[in-house]
């Protein structure tokens, strides 16, 4: 019997938060002020409610910050080169969790060549593309969407 959301009887955290086939959230960000911020806030608050950023389970803290830090980034590369954000969309599911920027320029990204870390500006693909475990970008409509994708046993290798 469950007597609070995410909480057993006896206070351990249920298994699983998310329904059967997953859950897709989105967040509508044109032109909301401060879209960075609250992409972050929205993915930690979807995190949670998933118990993925649990301890109990084992979560890799390391990749929950990941995940918000790809967000950020995918957010603040659509604010810099693609005219602003349109939506962010998190779609969860048992293996895995895929995160979804798009925007309404149909240009595709590609990481600056060379990358040269130690000079400013250039590095956001390059951060999505070591921390997430896929990525890539798909037009759409009238822009692209760019997605990454975190495989859930990396997330949290203790979960059942």
């Amino acid at each position: 019997m469950t007597t609070s959301p995410g909480t057993l009887d006896d206070g351990r955290p249920e298994e699983s938060t998310l329904p059967p086939g997953g859950q897709r959230r989105r967040l509508p960000l044109a032109g909301l002020p401060k879209p960075v911020a609250r992409a972050r806030g929205f993915t930690s608050q979807a995190l949670d409610d998933w118990s993925w950023s649990d301890t109990s389970y084992g979560v890799d803290q390391g990749v929950v910050e990941d995940i918000v830090l790809v967000v950020a980034e995918l957010v603040a590369n659509a604010m810099l080169h693609a005219g602003g954000p349109l939506e962010l969309v998190l779609h969860a599911t048992e293996s895995r969790l895929r995160v979804e920027v798009s925007d309404g320029d149909p240009t595709l990204p590609a990481p600056r060549r060379p990358h040269q870390p130690a000079l400013p500006g250039g590095h956001g693909l390059f951060i999505v593309q070591r921390t997430s475990d896929r990525w890539g970008a798909e037009r759409h409509g009238m822009g692209k969407a760019i997605w990454a994708e975190f495989d859930v046993a990396r997330l949290a290798p203790g979960r059942p």
